[in-house]
């Protein structure tokens, strides 16, 4: 008999658990489970990516924050219809409501799924809703059957919040490296889009416009390369908030160096835009769990320069350069290092892609989460 594995999570908009809830569910064994997703609001750019992949998939249909009695009775409803052998969470809001769900679920099993390191909250401005979240998923914690972390840094960070030791492990997101591969055609296409030349060293940051992903960093350490190389350009991938999205332009417009910089939005051609780049970076500050945008990277054989955050040192190990965050200079430094590095041995683009292959495949993920739901009982 399949067992029956529910996800629930808040949307499928873009973002790192989104998409890789979508690489798990499409990856995991169908004649072994009887899987459904349930995911709180509809609109989301993702939701187009799980068709014809032999899922159950209900919308919720929540309407705003405060909508929580009806969506609550209609989730509880849904479950009750399913009654699923594991109701697995993604997040803090979807994690807590498991905890509340469980008196309608006595014999279902609750999984946690836990995504980020080193969160501080002041840096947002989080509003009391936020901050009361983050509290209540410490304290519950201890009611659920198991908690996956999807890092090392990020069971360290949630053991240090006081998460039970004996309930975390840690499964590795994983990469597609079927889609992101190296692919010389796509690339050149994009970077004439963007009016890049062969000769220009094109160093790209792909993420969200956000305080975490420290954008000003990777700015600022384009500007210090600026005055030494005239042969290089930079874009950002990733959309966020109008305001801070202003404010980074003001930044770039300081630096005098807005002709270099290209802000791309969001992409959906994402194998294309790694194989534009000639260096990728991450100059995340705080919050990294497991950044798939550097795994993805290098399956397409980018050399990476990266903070030392999450477990972003431990993705690249020896393929590229690991730098403390906050810190211009030592971007800088890096990026010039990769420059003339890059096609040698150390960082040859067969070398890259193949760590990614070795430690962070797709195969590694689905294995390791099938039997991990076949051995709760």
């Amino acid at each position: 008999m399949k067992k029956k594995i529910v996800f629930l999570i808040r949307d499928l908009n873009y973002g790192g658990a989104q998409r890789q809830l979508i690489t798990l569910l499409k990856g995991l064994d169908k004649q072994s489970f009887d899987l459904t997703l349930l995911f709180f609001y509809s609109g989301g750019v993702l939701e187009k990516d799980l068709k014809d992949i032999g899922i159950s998939v209900i919308c919720l249909e929540k309407q705003g924050r405060w909508n929580l009695f009806g969506f609550f009775w209609h989730l509880v409803h849904h479950l009750k219809q399913i009654s699923p052998d594991v109701l697995h969470g993604y997040l803090t809001e979807s994690n807590l409501l498991t905890i509340f769900l469980k008196p309608f679920l006595p014999s279902t099993r609750i999984i946690w799924g836990v995504r980020a390191s080193d969160i501080d909250l002041d840096r947002y401005g989080y509003d009391c809703v936020e901050r009361l979240c983050f509290q209540l998923e410490c304290f519950f914690s201890r009611f659920t059957d198991l908690i996956i972390a999807n890092s090392d840094a990020g069971q360290a960070y949630h053991l240090a919040h006081g998460f039970s030791a004996n309930k975390m492990i840690v499964i590795s997101n994983g990469i597609d490296t079927e889609r992101f591969k190296p692919d010389l055609e796509p690339g050149i296409k994009v970077r004439a889009e963007w009016g890049i030349s062969k000769e220009t060293i094109l160093i790209g940051l792909v993420g969200r416009l956000d305080p975490m992903k420290d954008h000003p960093t990777f700015l600022r350490a384009a500007a210090l390369l600026c005055e030494e190389r005239q042969n290089v350009r930079f874009v950002c991938i990733g959309y966020g908030l109008e305001s801070y999205t202003q404010e980074l332009y003001q930044l770039t417009d300081e630096l005098s160096i807005s002709e270099k910089v290209i802000w791309a939005g969001a992409r959906a051609d994402m194998p294309a835009v790694y194989n534009a780049l000639d260096i990728a970076c991450s100059a995340s500050a705080y919050g990294e769990g497991f950044a798939n945008v550097i795994g993805e990277a290098m399956a397409c054989g980018i050399a990476c320069v990266v903070t030392d955050v999450g477990d972003s040192a431990l993705i690249v190990g020896d393929t590229g350069v690991v730098i403390p965050p906050k810190n211009p200079l030592a971007l800088k430094t890096a990026i010039q290092k990769l420059i003339e590095k890059t096609g040698t041995n150390g960082y040859s683009q067969k070398h890259i892609r193949q760590r990614i292959i070795d430690r962070f495949s797709i195969l590694q993920l689905v294995l390791k989460t099938q039997t991990t739901f076949l051995g709760l009982s």
